[in-house]
């Protein structure tokens, strides 16, 4: 698995090559010393993993996590444990504190594998097209809903909110999984925190920095970032 370091402080991406020598299955293809250089190597290199240290000169790790489209798996590496709970909620495989142990880091590549043989045993199955049905369940309610009629889906944490109908549940799912899961021909991931049913596009509109702005039917207005945006009018031109 190709893996990026960022972290402010030499010694320890250092200390963490040294540390991940013996699991073979990790390959380090790169590292960053601080956000904006951590951006053009997870953009150059397209990293599945990164370990990403939180307080670093300038912008944090939070705001690397809020500069991206699709973010890899990420392990936090940090001194501090008041990050912790803000982490998870950025979708974060594990949190790691400085000085690192050999034992808890290879907790932390178990997890890791177990992730990836799961999201292979899923790839086994067929991508969910626009006329297939689904099962969801939020609380006490339950839908079976064709795809075709979701029109958003918004990324909240570990769990994605559906728009359909007047409806709107939370399953517990992540916006990555559902992105590998949803056919491409219908489905596109605008954003970090957005995927939109093409299909339900009312008008689009130049938007801040090379974005764009969409109006799906039904009032969302969603913004298509200036790195997928490129990929969107390709998508949608002859």
């Amino acid at each position: 698995m190709k893996a990026i370091i960022i972290d402010d402080e030499r010694l320890a991406r250092v200390e963490l090559r040294r540390l991940l020598t013996p699991h073979k299955n990790i390959d380090i293809i790169g590292e960053a010393k601080n956000v904006d250089e951590a951006v053009k190597k997870i953009e150059e290199l397209k990293p599945e993993l990164i370990f990403l240290d939180i307080q670093m000169p300038g912008k944090n790790g939070f705001d690397l996590l809020e500069s991206l489209d699709t973010v890899p798996i990420v392990i936090f590496t940090t001194a501090y444990d008041e990050y912790a709970l803000k982490a998870f909620e950025y979708n974060a495989l594990d949190y790691l504190l400085k000085p690192i142990e050999p034992q808890r880091l290879e907790e932390t590549i178990n997890k890791i594998l177990l992730r990836n043989q799961e999201a292979m045993d899923e790839k086994l199955g067929s991508v969910l097209k626009e006329d297939d049905q689904i099962f969801v369940k939020d609380g006490e309610r339950c839908w079976f809903v064709k795809l075709a009629s979701i029109r958003l889906l918004e990324s909240e944490g570990n769990y994605v909110r559906l728009y359909f109908d007047d409806n709107k549940p939370l399953i517990l799912r992540t916006l990555n999984y559902l992105d590998e899961r949803l056919d491409n021909r219908t489905f596109f991931r605008a954003n970090r925190k957005h995927i939109i049913n093409l299909k339900w596009i009312l008008n689009i509109e130049p938007w801040l920095n090379g974005g764009l702005l969409v109006k799906l039917k039904g009032d969302h207005k969603i913004e298509v970032s200036r790195r997928q945006a490129s990929k969107f009018k390709d998508k949608l031109s002859l």
